[in-house]
C-alpha cells in the first residue's frame, strides 16, 4: 500500500471550504468592504479568512460553525488592515490618497445614500461594526456578540449609541432641523 493514501485525504467532517467559498465569497467581501472601505484590501481580507479556514478545517469543532468563524475572521482582518493603515498614516506621514470606487459605486447611489455611508464610516469603530453586522448582515445581537466577542448587552448599547449618532448627524447634515 502507497504511503500516499494513508491519511491524504482530509477529514469528511469538515466544513466544504469550496460550497462555503462558492455561497458566501461576495457577502463576505460586501462585509469587509464597509469595514476597510476599499474593494482590494477586502478582497484580499476575505482570501486570508478562507485560507485560515482552510488550514483549520479539519480541527474546526463545529463545521456547522464555519460561516460564524469566516465572518469574525473578516471582522478581525479587518480591523487589521485598518490599524496598518493608521500606523503606516502616523508614522510615515503619507497623505491618504482620495478613494477611488469603481465607476458603478457612487453613480447609483443619491445624496442621502452617500452621506449615510459617510456617517457610518466617521462611527467609532464598534459601534460601526455592531451596525454593519446588525442592519447590513441582518445578524441577531447574539451573532453579533459571539462574532465580535462581546456581550449582547455591548451589543445592545454600541447599536443604540451609534444609531443616536447617526440619527443626529444625518438630521444635520441633510438639513432635517433639530
Amino acid at each position: 500500500m502507497p504511503a500516499a493514501s494513508a491519511g491524504a485525504s482530509p477529514a469528511p467532517s469538515g466544513p466544504d471550504v469550496d460550497a462555503l467559498y462558492q455561497a458566501h465569497w461576495r457577502y463576505l467581501v460586501r462585509l469587509a468592504t464597509l469595514m476597510v472601505d476599499d474593494v482590494a484590501s477586502a478582497e484580499d481580507v476575505v482570501q486570508d479568512a478562507f485560507v485560515a479556514l482552510h488550514r483549520r478545517s479539519a480541527s474546526l469543532r463545529d463545521p456547522d460553525a464555519a460561516l460564524g468563524y469566516l465572518r469574525t475572521s473578516v471582522v478581525n482582518l479587518s480591523r487589521s488592515v485598518l490599524r496598518r493603515r493608521q500606523t503606516a498614516r502616523k508614522h510615515l506621514k503619507v497623505a491618504e490618497p482620495e478613494a477611488t470606487a469603481g465607476a458603478d459605486h457612487d453613480v447609483l447611489l443619491r445624496d442621502e445614500h452617500r452621506a449615510a455611508l459617510e456617517a457610518v464610516r466617521r462611527l467609532p469603530r464598534h459601534q460601526r461594526e455592531v451596525l454593519i453586522l446588525r442592519y447590513w448582515s441582518g445578524l441577531s445581537e447574539r451573532e453579533i456578540a459571539d462574532t465580535l466577542g462581546i456581550s449582547a448587552g455591548a451589543v445592545k448599547s454600541a447599536a443604540s449609541r451609534g444609531m443616536a449618532t447617526l440619527h443626529t448627524t444625518l438630521r444635520t447634515t441633510l438639513g432635517g432641523g433639530s
